[in-house]
């Protein structure tokens, strides 16, 4: 076996690596926005390595990966499964493996405080890839830090050129809840039914118009931008309507700064029945809870609306709105009804299993209708 430096250049959908002393911590967002950030359930998705990816090409049968990951644990909640590895040779998914052991991070839902336990590195191992020319990606979990600490194969590997690259920022449903695995989240089913490179910027429950993401955003090249926004500000219970306009009229104006003429999409929100009329905050089902089921509710009151609460129905409204009156000055601008990914006919034959995330399948048919909608040919 050969020991292949992990460099940046075999590491795919980060914005930044860090370098521990012993290996290598993808990160979702730079340090300076990490830096500006004081919510820890926001640092905690940014370091989930959602989109990372390993992608060579090599001759390899054997292929190893020596990582170094960090499980959650929920006080009260169900235990977690150990994250998915996926890899995908020449673009389809062929095998998948877990790392067990690795550190504990116990995290308390209502507040973010954490407390973590120190555990060994484990590995991966992929073999029986044959020994022809093949382009190899190792998908890390989407919803488990890893540090990467070593690659090994019995042949050399050499970079693989970027494809178009597809820059996208969402919430917990572009981040991957619910999805089967890291490669079967909708970003990662599209990107790879279109042959785009991903940089998946879907930060669990943290798609707020942040200003240090849209300068994230800004800084990052891209052939294309798409921006799915408005769940996270209705379940966080964030911002009133006049004050959701201007952010979102700032949050584009700083990313085309960076991006003036870069094809850019705006996708409102799916359809959620918790939150259609109904305002934030959300929050969990705490029967469901007692019985170890993970569900959402609503807890607003939509007689708030008057007062300017925020619905799914009233931001894809102020969204479609935005977009129209900005299109005369920008022509690359778009808007997308998130009711044409997933929309109430899609919740009566994939129903969202925690009233809040889709399901696998409905991930794939999310993905695959975006692909066809806005990658494709773009």
């Amino acid at each position: 076996m050969i020991d292949i430096p992990l460099t940046a250049d075999l590491v795919r959908g980060a914005l930044e690596l860090e370098r521990t002393g012993r290996g290598l911590v993808p990160h979702r967002l730079p340090a300076r926005a990490r830096a500006q950030n004081s919510d820890p359930r926001l640092a905690l998705a940014e370091v989930q390595p959602a989109g990372v990816r390993l992608r060579f090409r090599t001759r390899a049968d054997v292929v190893e990966l020596e990582t170094l990951p960090t499980k959650l644990v929920y006080p009260g909640a169900p235990p977690r499964p150990d994250g998915v590895y996926d890899l995908l040779v020449d673009g389809e998914l062929t095998a998948q493996a877990s790392v067990a052991g690795g550190h504990t991070l116990t995290v308390d839902r209502a507040t973010g405080a954490s407390s973590r336990t120190e555990g060994p590195s484990g590995f991966v191992r992929f073999a029986g890839l044959g020994g022809q020319p093949k382009d190899v990606e190792i998908w890390l979990p989407h919803n488990e830090i890893t540090e990467l600490l070593a690659l090994r194969t019995d042949a050399p590997v050499e970079t693989v050129p970027a494809d178009r690259v597809w820059l996208h920022h969402g919430s917990s449903i572009s981040h991957g809840s619910n999805a089967a695995s890291p490669a079967t989240t909708w970003p990662a089913l599209a990107a790879t039914a279109a042959g785009v490179d991903l940089v998946n910027l879907g930060f669990g429950g943290n798609a707020l118009l942040d200003p240090f993401t849209a300068r994230a955003l800004r800084d990052t090249p891209a052939d294309l931008i798409s921006l799915k926004l408005g769940i996270n500000v209705v379940n966080a219970d964030l911002m009133r309507l006049r004050a959701f306009g201007p952010a979102v009229h700032g949050f584009l104006d700083t990313i085309r700064d960076g991006h003036p003429d870069t094809p850019l999409v705006v996708v409102s929100p799916l359809y959620c029945p918790i939150h259609e009329q109904t305002p934030g905050p959300g929050d969990f089902d705490h029967e469901a809870l007692a019985a170890g089921e993970i569900r959402f509710r609503a807890t607003g009151d939509p007689a708030e609306r008057a007062a300017g609460k925020l619905t799914l129905e009233v931001i894809r409204d102020e969204l479609a709105r935005i977009v129209t009156r900005r299109q005369a000055e920008d022509p690359n601008l778009r808007y997308l009804d998130g009711l044409e990914l997933y929309g109430e006919a899609d919740f009566a034959d994939l129903p969202l299993p925690d009233d809040l995330h889709p399901s696998p399948a409905a991930h794939r048919r999310i993905g695959a209708r975006f692909a066809e909608s806005v990658l494709t040919g773009s």
